[in-house]
């Protein structure tokens, strides 16, 4: 029989959603929690496996640690802002049951295995990259120098790096995470400001070809090489979940980039139209018109797309592979094809100065999209943007990177921009954004209109409200020091 196995997203700080298929590990201005779907790929592999997403459900870190005497085998995947978190937790849930084996998985061990696994003994390994195939054999039996990817410590307590598997393929074999969830989470507990509630997501692919420097998940999990589930694998999950799921209002596509290949994306949406549903992805700005206006007639309703700059340079520096010229076509032709968009864009990355976020945030209003995220520049290990900062000697606190909530906290410094200026910028990107007649009336429309709507803007407004507060007295004792 397979070695009982917990596959958990640990809890930390409230409201923080570090690990799974949270690209951004931290807590996020607005309460939101994303779908663990790495973890649920193997647990769809193990009959008596079971997934527990902890921040979402609200499972405390006692709850979490009694958990322990009823499994024999833990997968958890953890972030660099909670690794210190998860490490106290797996050794408290070792304490409890000394024969569990604990394997970690995620980002932040794939970049860091070494110090990893020395940061306690209790981590019997690590699996580096896709981990879906490696766990599952362990779990069955296999020992841990047999499995590709794996680190660990030998019977001398050197540590050992096995070879990297190679990349899954056919991702067409792996299970349905729809059916992982219908078995172990409550969807109702998923709530993502911009999407509708409840809400449901999982990927078509994996990988993703662009270079960005900062971004985490091709340079450390799913690679830069670009992997497809066919249409129909797509198309019959789907059908799977409405038919299941039928309070669901969104499915959201949580690929790294969903629209890269045009013909692909046209083949899929002609497998998803007759499904009549409502569905959002993840896009870059190099989409033409004519697939957009594929997508929305196939259902499309939302595009989460990461402007990052609107400065010239800071994109040239971050290889985005876009320009602004582009991102402006990209977004008239959005929007004439009835899409809407969510807005990502970061402060602090490498060239920043007060004139190229000057220009960001004039570019964001010219763009005018439904809503916007301005995140601080974390440069994750295991990140090419990381390197940057540490050769250049610009990392202030690799430890500082949330407060002691979870919220981000910028941990660069440049010469120019020290860490109080990047978080009051990144306070006035939002003010000027959402406090311009435009946007407040889209706001007041929504809460005058839909009562639903309301009492979610309401708590949202309350939420950001009191973040914004901890930011003030972060830049005040910044300053102060």
């Amino acid at each position: 029989m397979p070695r009982r196995t917990l596959f958990l997203n640990p809890p930390s700080f409230e409201g923080f959603d570090g690990g799974a298929s949270s690209r951004w590990p931290a807590s996020r201005e607005i309460e939101s929690y994303w779908y663990p779907v790495w973890l649920c790929y193997p647990a769809g592999m193990l009959e008596d496996s079971k997934v527990v997403d902890a921040p979402p459900h609200h499972i405390s870190p006692q709850q979490t640690i009694d958990m322990a005497k009823d499994f024999e085998f833990l997968v958890l995947f953890t972030s660099t802002p909670g690794f210190a978190n998860d490490v106290r937790l797996a050794e408290a849930m070792r304490e409890l049951n000394p024969d569990l084996k604990i394997c970690f998985v995620g980002p932040h061990v794939t970049a860091l295995p070494d110090a990893s696994l020395n940061a306690s003994p209790v981590i019997d390994f690590i699996v580096r990259k896709e981990f879906d195939y490696q766990v599952v054999d362990f779990a069955n039996g296999k020992p841990i120098s047999e499995l590709p990817s794996a680190s660990y410590r030998d019977a001398d307590g050197e540590i050992r790096h096995n070879p990297d598997a190679p990349q899954i393929e056919n991702l067409d074999e792996l299970p349905w995470v729809t059916k992982v969830y219908k078995r172990d989470l409550d969807i109702s507990r998923y709530n993502v400001p911009f999407l509708k509630n409840p809400y449901l997501s999982f990927y078509t692919e994996r990988g993703c070809p662009a270079l960005c420097t900062f971004c985490l998940w091709p340079q450390t999990m799913s690679g830069h090489r670009w992997r497809t589930r066919s249409a129909d694998d797509v198309a019959a999950e789907v059908a799977y979940t409405l038919k299941e799921f039928p309070e669901l209002q969104e499915i959201f596509f949580d690929d790294d980039t969903f629209n890269i290949r045009k013909s692909r994306v046209i083949e899929l949406c002609k497998k998803l139209e007759p499904l009549n549903f409502t569905w959002s992805c993840t896009s870059r700005v190099n989409v033409d018109y004519e697939t957009l206006a594929a997508m929305k007639d196939a259902g499309c309703r939302l595009l989460i797309v990461g402007y990052e700059s609107g400065d010239p340079q800071i994109l040239k520096n971050i290889k985005k592979g876009a320009t602004v010229e582009r991102a402006i076509k990209f977004t008239e032709d959005a929007h004439r094809a009835g899409l809407v968009i969510h807005a990502d864009f970061i402060v602090g990355l490498p060239g920043e100065t007060r004139e190229s976020i000057r220009r960001s945030i004039d570019f964001a209003k010219r763009l005018d999209t439904e809503t916007i995220q301005v995140s601080v520049a974390h440069p994750y290990p295991g990140t090419e943007f990381y390197d940057y900062v540490t050769q250049n000697k610009s990392l202030v606190e690799f430890d500082g990177m949330t407060d002691e909530k979870g919220h981000q906290l910028p941990n660069i410094s440049y010469t120019d921009l020290d860490q109080a200026e990047i978080m009051e910028w990144v306070e006035r990107f939002y003010d000027e954004y959402y406090f311009r007649p435009k946007a407040a009336w889209r706001i007041v429309r929504k809460a005058i209109f839909d009562g639903r709507e309301r009492q979610r803007l309401y708590k949202e407004a309350r939420e950001f409200l009191a973040l914004r507060s901890k930011r003030k007295k972060y830049i005040r004792e910044k300053r102060a020091a």
